[in-house]
């Protein structure tokens, strides 16, 4: 019998019906046409299904649909802003992260998860993480750089965010000076 699921995908809400075995990528895929998840090798081993699900990582392979009720789940196709790719997505371009791109999806995915934990990690950590994220094309050295450059971005846009407002701050102190003709 099918029960009633309801998630939010890429900010959006949905409220359908699903059978009880039905799992997370058939309904990202199948029934919802997120197709940027991908699926390939039906044991929960390669990762290349990985998508975020309330700031986590997770394979969705192994997940039911209906493990994921009343949740917010993120998709490669809810990173960009329009057409600017997210940081993540243009490092892994820039760093030529990918060659036949089946499972840069499930790894853009978990480094954004991971980032958004940890956003200054070492070589190390990203390869700790990174395991069991499985590339036959690239190799993970490059996987490893483009996750680097990506904190990097990421930290660069944060600090962009922050300095607007101290101009502005600093322009209001200006103008508090220059009013009350104590200022230069």
């Amino acid at each position: 019998m099918k029960r009633e699921l309801n998630i939010t995908v890429n900010g959006e809400s949905y409220n359908f019906f699903v059978e009880p075995k039905t799992l997370l990528v058939h309904v990202l895929r199948e029934m919802l046409g997120f197709t940027g998840t991908h699926q390939a090798c039906d044991s929960s081993s390669c990762a290349a299904c990985t998508v975020i699900v309330d700031g986590k990582a997770v394979k969705s392979c192994s997940i039911l649909a209906l493990q994921v009720n009343g949740k917010e789940v993120t998709t490669v196709e809810g990173l960009a802003d329009g057409a600017n790719l997210h940081p993540i997505q243009q490092a892994f371009i820039d760093n030529w992260a990918f060659q036949c791109g089946f499972c840069t999806s499930g790894q853009i995915m978990a480094a954004k998860a991971f980032l958004d934990e940890n956003p200054n990690p070492t070589r190390e950590e990203i390869q700790m993480q990174m395991d069991g994220h499985i590339c036959r094309c690239t190799g993970h050295n490059m996987i490893n750089e483009a996750i680097r450059d990506a904190a990097k971005r990421l930290q660069s846009r944060e600090a962009a965010k922050k300095l607007p407002a101290q101009k502005n701050l600093q322009s209001h102190k200006w103008a508090q000076t220059a009013k009350s003709g104590k200022g230069a």
